[in-house]
């Protein structure tokens, strides 16, 4: 089955994007950076979550962690997404300006997302796990779909899980081809392990 390459991640630092653009250039997911810590808010997630419903483009939402009380930074997040019927990922990474979440602290923030949600989130990330993880695994985190960030050819899966969902191949600048998007240009771009079909079906169960 071949896999699908039609998401990608966004923040404020993509400035003003035009996503009705990026669907016609065969986007049909959109992630869009949420909330970070315990108070931090992204300016243009609110915007973005519009013009993506008008464009009808599949939404998510993901939270940057960092070092500090992992519920909390949950409450942070959820009470930005509110009530809509986004993909919720957590985003887990070093931090460059702060103290990076912990795998305790990431615990508690699945945790808490699942307990409100009835969902576990997503995880985000690359090199970081592996390093927290090295060959153990998590039992806890090891519930939330995958979410590797790999700027290389083939994708690496730590032992933590048995594959990949998504795959951010590229940062617009690093790893395989195309970086860029109509309407955003170079950005982070994101492959799912399935087809069209399966992509959408995925992210309606995990929204539902």
């Amino acid at each position: 089955m071949p896999n699908f390459n039609g998401v990608i991640d966004i923040s404020h630092h993509n400035g003003n994007v035009n996503l009705a653009a990026a669907k016609t250039d065969g986007i049909v997911g959109v992630m869009q950076k949420a909330t970070q810590g315990q108070t931090g808010v992204d300016p243009t997630y609110a915007r973005n979550r519009r013009r993506a419903e008008t464009a009808e483009l599949l939404w998510g939402a993901y939270h940057f962690g960092t070092g500090s009380d992992g519920v909390r930074q949950a409450e942070n997040f959820l009470g930005v997404v509110g009530d809509s019927k986004a993909l919720l990922v957590l985003d887990l990474e070093p931090n460059p300006t702060g103290p990076s979440m912990s795998l305790e602290e990431a615990r508690a923030f699945v945790t808490h997302v699942h307990d409100k949600t009835g969902h576990f989130p997503g995880l985000y990330s690359g090199h970081y796990i592996k390093q927290l993880l090295g060959t153990k695994t998590d039992p806890i985190l090891a519930k939330c779909w995958f979410w590797l960030a790999q700027y290389g050819p083939t994708p690496v899966v730590p032992p933590n899980w048995r594959s990949w969902t998504m795959w951010q191949y590229t940062d617009g600048a690093f790893g395989p081809d195309p970086h860029d998007v109509r309407g955003i240009g170079r950005c982070d771009r994101d492959m799912f392990n399935g087809d069209l079909g399966k992509l959408t079906a995925f992210w309606a169960a995990e929204t539902s």
